[in-house]
C-alpha cells in the first residue's frame, strides 16, 4: 500500500510539472500580456507575500494585510455554517415529521445562488465585516444541513431498536449510534461547504466597500493592470483550496477510519 501510494504521489507530480512546462511554453510562444507565463506569476506572487522577513514568517504586509483576512473570513464563517449546519440537520433529520414538513423550503433555500441574495444581505447587515461572514455562513450551510439530515434519517432500524432493547437515552442514542452513522454524509457536506466558503469568500471582497483581502487585491490589481499580480492571486487561491482539501481529507480520513474498514470488510 505504501508503494502503490509512493508511486501514486510521483505520478501525480510529473503530470504536475508536464502541465506547468506546457503552459510555461504557451504562453512564451504567444506572447500575450493577458496571460503571463507561470514563472512570472511565481515570482510576483514571491514578491508580493512571501519576501517578508523571517520574523514574519517570511510573510510580507501584503499577505498580514490580504492573506490573512481572507482566511479568517472564510474561517468563521466555515465554522458559523457547519455548526449551525450540523445542529439544524440533526435537528430536522431525527423527526421524520420536521423533515416532511421542511423539505420543500430548505430545498427552496438551497436552491437559491447565493449572489442573487447579495442585496438583501448588503440591506440588513450593509457593507463591512459582518455581511461577509453572514454571507459565508448562509452559503455554506445548506450542504452540511441537508447531508446531515440525510445521515441522521439513514440510521439502520435495527441499531434503532437495539438502543430500545437496551434502555439508551436519547443523548446516549444521539452521541453512540445516531451521530456515528450519519458522520460519513456529515462529512461529505462539510467537504463541499469547505470549497464553497472559498468561493463566496473571494466573492463577496468583490463587493463595493471592501478594504481588504485576496479578492479586494485582484479587483485592484486588475483595475491598475498589473495582470501578474491578478494571475497570482488566482494562483494562489487555487493552491489554498488544494491544501484545505487535503488537510480535511486528512482528518476525514482519520475520523472516518472505522467506516473505511468497515466498508472493505464489506467489499
Amino acid at each position: 500500500m505504501k508503494g502503490r501510494g509512493m508511486r501514486t504521489a510521483v505520478f501525480r507530480l510529473l503530470v504536475l510539472v508536464g502541465l506547468v512546462a506546457v503552459w510555461e511554453a504557451g504562453t512564451r510562444a504567444a506572447g500575450d500580456p493577458f496571460f503571463p507565463p507561470p514563472s512570472t506569476i511565481v515570482v510576483r506572487m514571491y514578491e508580493l507575500w512571501f519576501s517578508g522577513p523571517p520574523t514574519t514568517l517570511f510573510l510580507t504586509e501584503g499577505a498580514v494585510a490580504d492573506v490573512l483576512p481572507s482566511l479568517g473570513r472564510m474561517a468563521l464563517g466555515f465554522a458559523g455554517g457547519a455548526l449551525g449546519g450540523v445542529v439544524l440537520g440533526l435537528a430536522v433529520g431525527l423527526s421524520a415529521r420536521v423533515y416532511d414538513y421542511l423539505d420543500g423550503v430548505l430545498q427552496f433555500l438551497r436552491a437559491i445562488p447565493p449572489p442573487a441574495l447579495v442585496t438583501v444581505f448588503l440591506v440588513l447587515f450593509g457593507f463591512g465585516l459582518r455581511m461577509q461572514l453572514a454571507f459565508i455562513l448562509f452559503s455554506i450551510v445548506w450542504p452540511v444541513l441537508l447531508n446531515t439530515a440525510d445521515g441522521a434519517r439513514s440510521v439502520e432500524p435495527l441499531h434503532l431498536q437495539t438502543c430500545q432493547a437496551f434502555r439508551l437515552s436519547r443523548a446516549e442514542r444521539l452521541f453512540r449510534v445516531i451521530l456515528p452513522s450519519a458522520l460519513p454524509k456529515m462529512f461529505a457536506g462539510l467537504r463541499l461547504a469547505l470549497s464553497l466558503s472559498l468561493i463566496v469568500m473571494v466573492f463577496s471582497e468583490l463587493l463595493p466597500g471592501t478594504t481588504n483581502g485576496i479578492g479586494f487585491q485582484l479587483t485592484f490589481a486588475y483595475q491598475s493592470f498589473d495582470l501578474p499580480a491578478m494571475w497570482a492571486g488566482i494562483v494562489l487561491l487555487g493552491v489554498i483550496g488544494y491544501l484545505l482539501n487535503e488537510m480535511f481529507l486528512i482528518v476525514e480520513r482519520r475520523v472516518l477510519a472505522w467506516h473505511h474498514a468497515a466498508q472493505r470488510l464489506v467489499g
